[in-house]
């Protein structure tokens, strides 16, 4: 068993349980672990990672975990460019184009009125919506976390 040292920042925060909120925490790791499936199984859905940070190197999802790392993972970036640093995707996350799930039609609308770019459909099943969102770089929103972990959204 392997234990590593995860540190989640702003709004990443809150896929987490409480007492692991805006602070560094360990976790066992199984040995073959990569950053992405401890991210998951610690409960945030990776679609919102946009930096990871291992013992202060930028790694992708890939990345498998070693004793004793420590790992720093954040959500996007809206006023700095992180762009030479990343290495989970060629471009930033700071695209604007919206596919919204079933229920987030209220959203949907609010989004469209305020210029964006949103698709919406109350009959959009899962495939639909990831179909739409690698096909256009689309952000996926939803409050299903099952769809978020969902391997084709990056």
């Amino acid at each position: 068993m392997v234990t590593a040292t995860f540190r989640f920042y702003e709004e990443l925060n809150d896929f987490l349980a409480p007492e692991r909120r805006k602070q560094a925490f360990s976790a066992p790791c199984a040995r073959a672990a990569t950053v992405k499936h401890m991210i998951e199984a610690l409960g945030v859905p990776h679609t919102e990672v946009e930096l990871i940070l291992v013992n202060g190197e930028s790694v992708g999802f890939d990345r498998l975990l070693a004793d004793g790392d420590r790992v720093a993972v954040y959500p996007k970036f809206e006023a700095l460019d992180v762009t030479p640093l990343l290495r989970l995707r060629e471009q930033p996350l700071r695209e604007t184009r919206f596919v919204a799930d079933a229920h987030l039609g209220g959203l949907a609308h609010l989004l469209r009125m305020a210029g964006f770019d949103t698709l919406y459909r109350n009959d959009f099943d899962d495939r639909e919506i990831v179909a739409l969102a690698v096909a256009d770089g689309r952000i996926v929103l939803t409050r299903d976390r099952e769809l978020l972990k969902l391997r084709e959204l990056t």
